[in-house]
């Protein structure tokens, strides 16, 4: 390939102020195996010039080069600043996948619980694509239906632009998994709502509670006779801490979690942290912890 300007770019970028910049100071950008499989798709593109690029691109991401971006169903819209006064325009198209396809996915999805306790705990399933191969399709985009523009002069793609911006989204996939789906045509609504409906026989109503165990004869007494009346609490005022003869009916779990920390993945980073270290991870940690020894306690000999 013929040696080009911008290989050896000696301008620096103009600085941003309040540009959105990468968590990762150093090493690889990305903590997720689901931010690395789609990075995995710049470095598709093989070494060379296109790796000089990326590693501009990683500088970029950590300097805090994009002044913006917007991830919709099928695309990321971004603007990135560079040594010209005006910024450059990103635009990468993900192919979406067909209402059919999705239609299996979720099928595929329905059948295991664990798919959504994941991905409310911001966690994206490792066996997610199992779903995806029996509608013939994949979650995580190929370099085929990977598609990247910039506005600026570099006539190679991806330039660190665009480089820049993937390492930036990979991070926020790092944070929301659904927004991978929203690339491919469904939100983060649409994917519950539609998982919901699957599990529920395509009704969209939740699943029904569960009767209470209550006795009939206490129940008319309280209700003068119309049993479809809501209780008073003030009634369980001198019960409500015993367990009364239904107590052997109590479901009690000892089972570990599926999903360390859950609220804590739902919740994400707290605003006052300030260590290197990841806040979430060290909570999985600290969770994973507790519940083994919550166990041995439970099942310890008496």
């Amino acid at each position: 390939m013929a040696w080009e300007y911008w290989d050896c770019e000696p301008s620096k970028p103009r600085k941003v102020k309040n540009g959105i910049k990468a968590r990762s100071r150093k090493g690889n950008i990305g903590s997720t195996w689901w931010s690395e499989k789609w990075l995995k798709i710049l470095e598709s593109y093989g070494s060379g010039w296109s790796s000089n690029r990326l590693k501009r691109g990683m500088s970029y991401a950590r300097m805090g080069q994009i002044i913006n971006f917007e991830i919709s169903k099928g695309s990321i819209s971004a603007s990135v600043q560079g040594s010209r006064p005006k910024p450059y325009k990103v635009t990468i198209s993900v192919k979406m996948l067909g209402n059919k396809q999705w239609k299996t996915a979720v099928e595929s999805m329905s059948s295991q619980v664990i798919y959504a306790a994941k991905l409310l705990a911001g966690e994206m399933p490792e066996n997610i694509e199992k779903a995806f191969a029996g509608a013939s399709s994949r979650l995580f985009p190929s370099k085929a239906e990977f598609k990247a523009y910039c506005t600026c002069p570099d006539s190679a793609n991806p330039c660190k632009h665009i480089a820049a911006v993937c390492y930036i989204i990979a991070e926020e996939f790092d944070r929301n998994p659904f927004m991978i789906f929203e690339l491919r045509g469904r939100s983060r609504e649409d994917i519950l709502t539609s998982l919901r409906k699957a599990r529920n026989g395509g009704t969209g109503r939740d699943a029904k509670e569960p009767s209470s165990h209550v006795d009939e004869k206490d129940n008319k007494s309280d209700n003068d006779g119309d049993t479809s009346a809501p209780r008073p609490l003030q009634n369980f005022v001198c019960s409500f801490w015993h367990a009364g003869k239904n107590y052997r009916l109590l479901d009690i779990s000892m089972e570990p979690s599926r999903v360390n920390a859950a609220v804590i993945k739902r919740l994400g980073e707290p605003s006052f942290w300030r260590l290197q270290k990841n806040f979430v991870d060290i909570m999985e940690d600290i969770y994973g912890k507790v519940s083994r020894i919550a166990l041995k306690e439970a099942y310890a000999p008496s």
